[in-house]
């Protein structure tokens, strides 16, 4: 399936057809929601009348329906449910001409036949999420959209429509009474933060501001600066900075209240071999492959690192915040799931692939390679044997056998993302090594 939304239309994926280039690059256009030139559709209607399947035709209907021409899609869909009953991209076509059409208590009633008969269908429940929110049944969608999640959550189209449905019942962000530009933006904190003697540094994207402790707590000025664009505009440019500069500097005092939950709160993270001098005064040493372990304290909004400095007020050690850091992030091990490269994109696979993902999302997943207990659930898909790993996605890690030569080839391509780790490494009984 492709882009779903209640404000665009949808796009529902076409199967693929044994056909010429062109013909190809005409369906793939199709799938993508876009629409055809002239000669490009008179193409696809060529070739759909020639053809004797239903993939030609149905990639002809969703064509004239991303034009906007769902009544002339309409009988055209009709004809092949006729003569292919229980074929589901078809019926899925038809509910998506239907709900053109602003018929939504026909297409309603023939997704949930189909729901019916292929229950759980995560392509089914996206339409019907859409359907619920163009009904104003935010509800409704909501546990269509969860569904279509939990099986799978690497579900482009699900995840775009949660965070659709998560700002139905938000009102519009609020415009400030200043237009005001990032570096006005960046000027006015930082003279705020001088104001209120906050100690810091810009770095790049990243703003590090002192700890009392020592250490620093960094935060990204374009996240600040996004933040402020969606702010009620109520309160003028300096007034904000002022209040985001107290907000700021209460960091410096809020490790110390903290010290009870310290060890409960730590979390291990591989960063690369030059991450030291972007985290000034942050605990560290050295990982494998030439990586080096970092411990995260866990925060509701900014990423904290733990300093070197805090350690002894809170009565640690190096080694002793170490291995709380370990035995937290044991505690909770991440999914091992099979999936597949899609354009340079990570999507769920549902049969074998090659390739698997170590996939909790919360950014500590390659530290989780180190884990004796997660390299036991990786072998229990991947099987035994040396590894071949990509550390590009923060949020998740992938692997495939090292015998395996086109998954290990797919990994070498995929794009590693800014916040990622670039290169593919290898892991064995002995742990993670440079490739």
């Amino acid at each position: 399936m492709g882009n779903l939304s209640s404000s665009a239309e949808m796009v529902v994926r076409v199967p693929p057809v044994s056909a010429p280039l062109d013909l190809e690059r005409v369906r793939r256009k199709v799938e993508a929601g876009e629409i055809l030139s002239d000669a490009e559709l008179a193409l696809l209607r060529a070739e759909a009348q020639r053809g004797t399947g239903s993939a030609l035709r149905l990639a002809l209907a969703h064509a004239l329906i991303n034009a906007g021409a769902e009544r002339e899609a309409l009988p055209l869909l009709e004809t092949l449910r006729r003569d292919f009953p229980r074929d589901l991209p078809v019926r899925l076509g038809l509910a998506r001409a239907l709900l053109g059409l602003e018929r939504h208590g026909d297409a309603e009633r023939l997704l949930t036949e189909v729901l019916a008969q292929s229950p759980g269908d995560p392509e089914v429940l996206k339409v019907l999420a859409v359907l619920g929110l163009r009904r104003g049944e935010a509800d409704k969608a909501r546990a269509y959209v969860a569904d279509a999640l939990a099986r799978d959550p690497f579900d482009a189209e699900a995840r775009l429509l949660k965070e659709e449905l998560e700002s139905v019942d938000l009102p519009p962000p609020s415009v400030p009474q200043e237009q005001v530009l990032r570096p006005e933006f960046t000027a006015a904190l930082t003279a705020a933060l001088g104001r209120a003697r906050v100690a810091f540094r810009r770095q790049g994207k990243d703003l590090l501001v002192k700890l009392a402790t020592g250490g620093v707590g960094r935060v990204d000025v374009g996240s600040l600066y996004a933040a402020y664009q969606e702010s009620p505009g109520t309160q003028g440019l300096t007034a904000y900075a002022d209040a985001l500069a107290a907000r700021l500097g209460g960091l410096s005092s809020g490790l110390s209240a903290e010290v009870a939950a310290l060890e409960a709160r730590l979390r291990p993270v591989l960063r690369p071999a030059d991450f030291a001098a972007r985290a000034v005064g942050a605990l560290h040493r050295p990982g494998p492959a030439g990586l080096e372990v970092f411990y995260v304290l866990e925060d509701a909004e900014f990423v904290r690192y733990l300093p070197e400095a805090a350690l002894a007020p809170a009565g640690l050690t190096p080694e002793s915040a170490d291995a709380a850091a370990w035995r937290n992030l044991a505690s909770r091990l991440a999914p091992v799931r099979p999936v597949l490269v899609d354009q340079g994109e990570v999507r769920l696979a549902e049969a074998f692939s090659g390739l698997w993902a170590v996939a909790e999302g919360d950014g500590h997943d390659a530290a989780r390679l180190l884990l004796p207990s997660q390299r036991e659930e990786l072998a229990l898909l991947a099987g035994e044997g040396p590894l071949r790993v990509a550390l590009g996605r923060r949020e998740l890690v992938l692997v495939c056998r090292e015998s395996d030569a086109a998954a290990c080839e797919a990994l070498a391509r995929l794009m590693p993302s800014p916040d990622g780790i670039p290169g593919t490494f290898r892991l064995t009984e002995e742990g993670l090594s440079a490739v």
